[in-house]
């Protein structure tokens, strides 16, 4: 990446990036053309950059979409790195990005359904982003990951109890709890799951 355009990233200074496009209309497309590639808009969601994000986000649309090397779009590594503020943004301009599927085949959805914070505020904060992904996007509770794993057979695996009441909640609200009967790889029932783990409170 031109280490200039790395400059406008890391100061997240927008008129910067503006008058790099400027003098090199094709800035944006430089090492990003790839299967994988590591592009501009991956690079400000790692380090949380939310206006340099949203101005390539909306520049360069497809890079939303694209995974890396790692397996991880921008929203996925916008998660994996705690900057939720750039997620909710994203999800602003195309809320589908909900559904993308990472390394695992893991979405947004799976990804908050799995993660524990590192503190209440942070669960809170999960909580909340899981909630805002199922009102945004209905039909992210139907991806299923490389294991054909539900949000709900995810967030039952890592014990992550209130994740799960959030999602059963939801399911009983909307209609839909049918899900709980889907099946992973193994044949397995998140409820099942629950009950092989001696998860009593699910």
């Amino acid at each position: 990446m031109d280490p200039r355009l790395q400059q406008a990233i890391n100061h997240n200074n927008v008129d910067e990036l503006y008058s790099l496009i400027k003098g090199d209309e094709n800035l944006l497309d430089h090492g990003s053309e790839g299967p994988f590639p590591n592009t501009p808009l991956h690079d400000a969601a790692r380090t949380g950059k939310t206006k340099v994000a949203m101005e390539i986000a909306t520049l360069k649309p497809s890079f939303a979409r694209k995974l890396n090397c790692e397996g991880y779009s921008p929203m996925h590594l916008a998660l994996l790195n705690k900057h939720y503020h750039l997620v909710r943004a994203l999800i602003t301009l195309e809320p589908e990005l909900i559904r993308v599927r990472g390394q695992g085949g893991f979405t947004a959805l799976h990804f908050v359904s799995w993660k524990i914070g590192d503190n209440e505020q942070e669960n809170v904060e999960l909580l909340e982003l899981l909630a805002e992904f199922l009102s945004t996007c209905k039909s992210s509770i139907e991806d299923l990951t490389n294991k054909c794993e539900t949000a709900i057979h995810v967030a039952v695996r890592r014990g992550n109890t209130e994740v799960f009441k959030v999602l059963f909640g939801w399911l009983k609200r909307v209609h839909l709890t049918q899900i709980l009967n889907w099946k992973d790889q193994d044949g397995d029932t998140a409820l099942h799951i629950a009950a092989l783990e001696k998860q009593p409170e699910v």
